[in-house]
């Protein structure tokens, strides 16, 4: 059974750690369920803190990966309309500081809220994970919210818009559907083995 531990919290890019192991990051627009993926994974309901209330991670967080020594790194959700400006410029140079400064930096887990059409903000994203040559996990998070037929046709979208490569994982932190799929993937990313 992993284990998940925070060890490392980061609020500017000043507090950004130097961190010789390897890191798989998360990242997702606000409201996505960052938090109870993150939680679902651990095997515990309290370890990330989740809210009604989106946009609730205003730092980077580096939850330590046992027994596989890696880091799994929780970015601040992306598109929270209810911040301010300069807030938003401040995540943004945060995120941008970690992606550039972190050798370390393995894979990035693109988590995508299965009950809606691809967004713009998503596809930012893709694009700037690409323009770092780093590996996308794609999850189709909030699985149990939807019929069958409307996550078949999202995940679709998304296999046509990222290619066959990088099939998304559907995923529930209520049921567990994909956990182990998910960790999977996570894991070989991390050992350089994707």
């Amino acid at each position: 059974m992993r284990k998940l531990k925070l060890e490392k919290t980061a609020y500017d890019p000043g507090q950004l750690p130097g961190l010789d192991l390897p890191q798989v990051a998360m990242a997702g627009r606000s409201n996505v369920g960052k938090s109870s993926l993150i939680n679902s994974l651990a095997g515990r309901k309290s370890l990330a803190k989740t809210s009604s209330t989106p946009g609730k991670t205003r730092s980077i967080n580096f939850y330590l990966v046992q027994p596989d020594s890696f880091y799994l790194v929780d970015l601040p959700g992306y598109g929270y309309a209810r911040c301010s400006r300069s807030e938003r410029e401040k995540f943004r140079r945060l995120i941008q500081t970690y992606f550039q400064g972190s050798s370390g930096l393995r894979a990035v887990v693109l988590l995508l809220d299965s009950r809606h059409k691809p967004q713009v903000l998503d596809l930012e994203l893709v694009q700037f994970a690409r323009a770092f040559n780093l590996e996308l996990i794609p999850v189709m998070t909030k699985a149990d919210k939807c019929r069958q037929s409307h996550l078949e046709h999202i995940r679709r979208i998304w296999d046509q818009l990222l290619g066959l490569d990088y099939e998304p994982v559907v995923f529930s932190a209520r049921t567990g559907l994909g956990r182990e799929h998910l960790w999977s993937r996570i894991v070989q990313a991390a050992a350089g083995r994707s």
